[in-house]
């Protein structure tokens, strides 16, 4: 499903949600289908509100009405909640509904708070969130898959400070690269970390 899609069905269920008595009804329709005479004498509201609140749920999917002699009995659509609670706990599904919005913004804003015009860091920041920004960058410089010796590491590193050893050791410390004992190699982790 596309991300506007998605968006989209999303407010529409939450929507028809966003009710106490819309919850109570589809409370009750989880026991056992009801007709919105019976709703609305469980409720204490008159039949005009249930079919009303039957229409919005209806609308969102989460309901099926049949007829049965002069009434319409209505029952929840347990495969809607389902097929809803799947697309809820798929990442890409979620992460889709933020694919217009521009993730690196804050980090942008951060480097160029704390970034001289030659792109070294002026002072490193008090706030972990921010000096995450800054590590995320220097981890950047340095190749997937690629074994670095701690001199190379330094001389990537210095172009940003002077304080190589605490660079090394935040990027250690903050698991986005790891290394060999005693000062051996340095590699990026398999995932960057501090998102």
């Amino acid at each position: 499903m596309v991300a506007e899609q998605l968006a989209s069905y999303l407010l529409e269920f939450f929507k028809a949600l966003a009710d106490a008595n819309r919850l109570k009804i589809v409370g009750m329709l989880a026991q056992r289908p009801h007709t919105v005479e019976e709703l609305a004498a469980n409720l204490g509201v008159g039949a005009s509100t249930v079919s009303h609140h039957l229409s919005r749920l209806s609308k969102a999917g989460l309901t099926d009405a049949k007829a049965d002699g002069y009434y319409s009995v209505y029952s929840l659509r347990l495969d809607a909640l389902h097929d809803l609670a799947q697309r809820l706990l798929s990442q890409e599904e979620l992460t889709g509904l933020a694919r217009d919005v521009d993730l690196d913004s804050y980090d942008r804003k951060v480097l160029a708070s704390f970034t001289d015009e030659g792109g070294r860091f002026k002072a490193f920041p008090a706030q972990e969130k921010k000096m995450l920004v800054l590590l995320r960058h220097c981890a950047r410089q340095f190749e997937p898959g690629v074994r670095y010796p701690e001199k190379q590491v330094n001389e990537i590193l210095g172009r940003f400070s002077d304080d190589t050893a605490r660079l090394r050791r935040d990027l250690i410390s903050h698991r986005f690269m790891q290394r060999e004992g005693g000062g051996g190699a340095y590699w990026l982790a398999e995932t960057e970390p501090g998102r």
